[in-house]
């Protein structure tokens, strides 16, 4: 009910009564689920962060990690909602249940691309391939990319180029 929700409200504009309402229980059910929005937004995330490591598994090196995880990440708005709603304490099961979550993604990148988790300095690298496979998704999803005269393709093979194994 909740995906149904944010797919037709959008992430940021749904609330617990509105996904109650979908589900059909009263509002006050719910709330022995998720303890507020932002708790149930973690844990929509939370999933498609397990989607976005099921993409990318055996996607093809950097560049068929890159695009499958740009391809699910320009159509998932529960990551951008989800940012605003992440504490930066880490505290809450939402919060480690995404933070869990993330890592077997960011995993999931690594082992799919050929980048090493073994050091600091290659987990530094996986993170930073993330953080711009994330950018590029926002830029997408806002036609900001496009406006700038850049595609995705031509982005991933630039990370292909300088982080590729």
């Amino acid at each position: 009910a909740a995906r149904r929700v944010a797919d037709r409200d959008g992430a940021r504009d749904m609330s617990l009564r509105g996904v109650a309402a979908e589900a059909g229980f009263a509002p006050a059910a719910l709330y022995g689920y998720f303890s507020s929005k932002d708790d149930l937004l973690l844990a929509l995330a939370a999933d498609d962060l397990t989607s976005l490591a099921r993409a990318m598994r055996g996607a093809g090196g950097l560049a068929g990690a890159g695009t499958a995880a740009l391809d699910l990440l320009r159509g998932a708005e529960t990551m951008a909602a989800a940012s605003a709603a992440l504490s930066g304490a880490g505290g809450g099961d939402a919060e480690r249940l995404f933070n869990g979550r993330l890592i077997a993604a960011l995993k999931a990148l690594s082992d799919a691309s050929g980048l090493p988790s073994d050091s600091r300095e290659s987990q530094c690298d996986v993170v930073l391939v993330a953080a711009a496979l994330a950018g590029l998704a926002l830029l997408a999803r806002s036609g900001r990319l496009e406006a700038l005269g850049f595609s995705p393709a031509e982005m991933i093979a630039r990370l292909d180029a300088r982080f590729g194994a």
